[in-house]
């Protein structure tokens, strides 16, 4: 029986789009490719996830291979992406708060940097999570399986009573490795209806 759902954040909680990050910066458009791939394409992205360097040490090392005048573009990105609006998935919330509402526990497992808790209150639906795991305060990334692992310690959990959502298929079927039950994210109405599949009690989608 399904008693916990856990929930990836970016484009399952909130839309994570780095090229509208880098448009809403002012970028000059002959420049934001090359920002693009260099900042968010760059092996120091994920470390940053990872916890494993600063966002001084990440702009650092980016720059190195940028012209002088995106520098200041890649420190807002590093340090502070978070700043401007965070775009909820469309009746994600809703759906949490409904959880919620049910009875289920409700838990974040995600690859983000040390800035999460910044920005996490922000997030429309936040204030329902019993419990959070970020990848950068354990220096491990989903998909592997440790980090799911530390999920269920930390908060008691059974794997066979949790639901995993999550964008990405290879998290999903890490997931399923450790023995939770999962859904790759394909929008709110599909999610619901997965749920609905797996016990969970909810209102079809209108």
């Amino acid at each position: 029986m399904i008693r916990n759902l856990v929930f990836d954040m970016g484009n399952v909680l909130v839309y994570w789009r780095p090229a509208q990050l880098i448009q809403r910066l002012g970028v000059p458009e002959e420049d934001q490719s090359l920002l693009l791939q260099e900042v968010f394409g760059d092996v120091n992205w994920i470390q940053l996830d990872r916890g494993i360097v600063t966002p001084e040490e990440a702009a650092a090392r980016m720059c190195r291979r940028l012209p002088e005048r995106l520098h200041s573009y890649v420190l807002k990105l590093t340090r502070s992406w978070w700043e401007g609006p965070l775009l909820p998935v469309e009746g994600m919330a809703e759906l949490v708060r409904e959880l919620k509402a049910l009875g289920y526990g409700i838990y974040l497992l995600s690859n983000a940097g040390m800035d999460h808790p910044q920005y996490f209150d922000r997030i429309p639906g936040s204030e329902c999570f019993d419990g959070r795991v970020v990848s950068a305060f354990h220096k491990i990334l989903k998909p592997q399986p440790e980090l799911y692992q530390i999920l269920l310690r930390k908060y008691h959990l059974k794997a066979e009573e949790c639901f995993f959502v999550d964008d990405l298929n290879i998290n999903i079927e890490a997931a399923m490795l450790v023995g939770m039950q999962g859904a790759v994210f394909r929008g709110a109405d599909c999610l619901r209806q997965d749920l609905i599949a797996a016990g969970v009690p909810l209102a079809p989608p209108a």
